[in-house]
């Protein structure tokens, strides 16, 4: 989702190492490191990391280590995105992968609030700034080609991730409306089969249905308001662990945060997660109940300084390099720091 200025630069990136099985109860080791953006990702490159986060034109970020030093050195695209709608100058939620030497940036454009979106990719043979082509829209949502198809007709598409396997490509997506989703893509991961999504798309998670409540002051765009209720899911990523695929949603609402009128505790953005055997679900949490039925284990909220911790992402096998004497796996994500906001 959308941030407001006023609080972008106050997102801290943070990282936490996987919760060892033998004590599911402990906490989880954290590191906060000096990068400051919204929604990042973040990959490893021959042991230099490149994390990319929303800011204009899409900013890339560079360290030697995790834990930094930082330093912009960049950005995706060169100008705005060549998809005519939302806010192209500053698109959201990149997600970054490498594959057989090309590096492919999801990306997503849109208004906040309103499901006329849109999910596009750029590619490039290197991870930094200079290279990247913008190929424009992958799938759309409320307007513009496969919008009227299901399930582009009843979600919105934003907040794109990528997962890999040995079938193919698949990308997964959505934020409130009807949830979070999956689709193929074809084999060269910038473009899916419409005459297919159909019966090849995957509800993965839906919040719990609220009931609505109208407002004078509701945007008369239907496309800019659920009538069934808002249901505050989105930022979706699928990692793997043997033999599980894990969900990891944010879950809550996201930004335009009031210092002086702050959601109730628990609705603000938290992690949450669930399993599956298959990646295409379905996902149920330690009570085994389905996401798309509203279940979803709580692995991190807020606390002490940190608030609304949620754009998560997991880097495979990377506890070692961060936490000394650890194994497994690194989970990455932005939170709102207290302290800095002067709260």
């Amino acid at each position: 989702m959308a941030l407001i200025a006023t609080l972008f630069s106050l997102f801290t990136v943070s990282l936490c190492r996987s919760i060892p099985r033998s004590s599911p109860s402990s906490s989880p080791y954290t590191y906060a490191t000096d990068l400051k953006i919204h929604d990042p990702t973040v990959i490893d490159v021959d042991g230099v990391y490149y994390a990319y986060g929303v800011g204009e034109h899409i900013v890339i970020h560079q360290a030697p280590g995790l834990a930094g030093p930082w330093k912009q050195i960049g950005s995706v695209l060169d100008k705005d995105s060549i998809i005519p709608k939302g806010d192209r100058a500053k698109p959201w939620a990149p997600t970054t992968i490498e594959v057989n030497g090309t590096f492919y940036c999801y990306y997503s454009v849109s208004n906040a609030g309103c499901r006329d979106s849109a999910i596009g990719v750029a590619t490039s043979p290197s991870p930094g700034p200079g290279a990247w082509t913008d190929l424009g829209a992958i799938v759309q949502s409320g307007t513009g080609q496969g919008s009227e198809q299901y399930p582009f007709n009843e979600l919105n598409a934003i907040d794109p991730a990528v997962l890999t396997t040995d079938d193919g490509g698949y990308l997964i997506f959505g934020s409130y409306w009807s949830g979070i989703w999956q689709v193929p893509l074809n084999d060269d991961l910038v473009s899916i089969d419409n005459n297919a999504t159909r019966s090849n798309a995957h509800h993965l998670a839906k919040h719990p249905q609220t009931e609505h409540v109208k407002s004078q002051y509701e945007n008369p765009d239907p496309l800019c308001r659920d009538t069934s209720g808002r249901r505050p899911v989105e930022g979706a990523y699928i990692s793997y662990h043997a033999p599980y695929y894990y969900l990891w949603l944010s879950w809550g609402q996201c930004c335009d945060y009031d210092p002086r009128n702050l959601p109730p505790p628990g609705e603000e953005y938290s992690i949450r997660v669930g399993r599956s055997e298959s990646p295409h679900g379905p996902f149920v949490d330690k009570q085994g109940k389905e996401l798309t039925q509203g279940g979803g284990e709580l692995i991190y909220g807020s606390n002490n300084d940190v608030y609304a911790p949620g754009g998560q992402g997991v880097l495979a096998g990377e506890a070692a390099n961060l936490f000394t004497g650890t194994t497994g796996d690194i989970l990455y994500y932005h939170y709102l720091s207290l302290s800095l906001s002067g709260r």
